[in-house]
């Protein structure tokens, strides 16, 4: 029973272990850019504008489209009325009788004649029906041939565009899709800057409480200590109660702190795993809790601000910025300029018209050239063109007030790590002094030379000076963070 209960213990403590996550710096960030979706937010956006910088490629190619369609009418269209049919569709009846109101012309003012012509009329009275029957179905066929049965029409075309010269246009296009390509990655380097600078911030924040955690344990411990010994002194009656109590209120307050610091502490570290993509839950030690000394950053120089320019990411974004705006200027002559263009085709029609009206499919191809001048138009394109100008002076002047205030950044970035490096001197002197002080009123207070409040000012000082050396380390930390975000070198 002894061995499997010890069993059983070994593997809750050896869970217990693999259940703790031990992170550095770097780890914190990797899974912080790993799970970020403001990142993937942002990469989705330079998929976004590479695909439109290849379709703006596409403008210079020719372009082909085929179109189609049928239509179902009421009626036909006629190129002959209806008088016409009929006049055509007899003719041959027509004929007959405009001969026999001859003979009987002839007849009324020549009967002479008239007599001499009876054998031809009696030949024309005998083929007259079949010749006019033949010359009826002729007439008939003619108003068959002239009918277009339209009532279903068919129509199809297949295009060809070659743009020629659109005014630059397309040139000016293709450049700004290039640019705002840049432009995203360039956001997406400004997202991943400012996740590392909320990381870092995140992780530095929680190695801090934990040194402040294990400080307020440290002055719990030393005024529960205190606050033993004046109770014994008490019951041998060399110190009184109000010493007493006065150790206890340190006490209560000393308790106080820790459950403070504790609950900023779990806080922080659900914030940095938060960032990182851990559950909330989850049980993380971070590997410079048990830093004593940090490594001392760079002071400041003047190549501090030439290195921002190169690299600060906004203001790679601001030139991207200004680059477009001056190519939409382009864009917008371009719409007041000629434009030439190479078109080519083929039509196909049913009926078709090629031969006749036939019920058939039958096209034909044709090419040419489409030119478009713009000749008057109240100065519309004027107007606009200065419009784009003053946008793009717009996007200049923002740059130039941003190149200034990085300058300024970058200044005082670098001002606050040389004072954040003597504070710390100062922190660590002040612990020095502290300590001693600490020290020196134990010893007097054993003796009995020193009382308690004294005591009690010597811990509460040790007590500061330790809080101002952990502040310290960290505002140093966190200053050389920010004078390398500043400077566009936080990677």
């Amino acid at each position: 029973m002894k061995r499997f209960l010890s069993i059983i213990l070994l593997t809750g403590l050896t869970l217990g272990v693999h259940a703790q996550r031990v992170l550095t710096l770097d780890s914190c960030r990797v899974l912080a850019l790993e799970n970020n979706k403001e990142l993937r937010i942002a990469q989705e956006k330079i998929n976004a504008a590479h695909y439109q910088k290849k379709a703006a490629f596409t403008n210079y190619l020719p372009k082909i489209d085929v179109t189609g369609t049928y239509m179902r009418t009421q009626k036909e269209i006629s190129l002959l009325s209806d008088e016409q049919k009929q006049t055509i569709g007899n003719i041959g009846t027509t004929a007959s009788n405009q001969i026999q109101q001859a003979f009987q012309q002839i007849a009324a003012t020549n009967p002479g004649l008239a007599a001499s012509l009876q054998p031809i009329a009696g030949l024309l009275g005998q083929v007259a029906p079949s010749f006019e029957g033949a010359l009826n179905a002729m007439g008939q066929s003619v108003v068959d041939a002239f009918r277009t049965d339209t009532r279903n029409m068919y129509a199809g075309a297949a295009t060809l565009t070659q743009p020629l010269y659109m005014g630059g246009k397309i040139m000016a296009y293709n450049k700004i899709t290039r640019y705002a390509e840049q432009l995203a990655e360039s956001q997406h380097a400004t997202e991943t800057q400012n996740l590392i600078l909320n990381t870092d911030q995140a992780y530095w924040q929680v190695v801090s409480l934990t040194n402040k955690k294990k400080l307020a344990e440290s002055y719990l411990s030393l005024v529960q200590k205190l606050d033993a010994d004046v109770d014994k002194m008490i019951q041998e009656g060399v110190a009184t109660r109000a010493d007493g109590l006065s150790v206890k209120v340190k006490v209560n307050e000393a308790e106080m702190t820790l459950t403070q610091v504790e609950n900023g502490l779990s806080l922080s570290k659900m914030l940095l795993c938060q960032l990182c993509g851990l559950p909330l839950e989850s049980d993380i030690q971070l590997t410079d809790e048990n830093m004593d000394n940090l490594t001392l950053p760079s002071t400041y120089t003047e190549s501090n601000v030439n290195t921002a320019l190169a690299n600060r990411e906004e203001l790679k974004s601001l030139e991207l910025a200004q680059k477009i705006y001056q190519q939409k200027v382009n864009v917008v002559r371009s719409e007041f300029l000629p434009t030439v263009a190479f078109t080519a085709n083929y039509l196909v029609t049913n009926p078709s018209l090629y031969n006749g009206f036939e019920n058939k499919f039958r096209g034909m191809w044709a090419a040419g050239i489409m030119v478009k001048i713009p000749v008057f138009h109240w100065g519309e394109g004027l107007y606009k063109v200065k419009a784009a100008k003053a946008e793009a002076n717009i996007a200049r002047y923002q740059l130039e007030d941003v190149k200034e205030k990085v300058e300024l950044q970058v200044t005082q970035s670098s001002y606050k790590v040389n004072e954040a490096t003597k504070k710390l001197a100062m922190a660590q002197k002040n612990m020095e002094k502290a300590d001693e002080n600490l020290r020196y009123a134990n010893l007097g207070f054993k003796e009995g030379v020193i009382p308690t409040s004294n005591v009690l000012e010597a811990q509460t000082a040790w007590l500061s000076a330790q809080s101002g050396k952990i502040d310290a380390q960290i505002d140093l930390k966190m200053s050389e963070i920010y004078l390398n975000k500043s400077m566009g070198t936080l990677k």
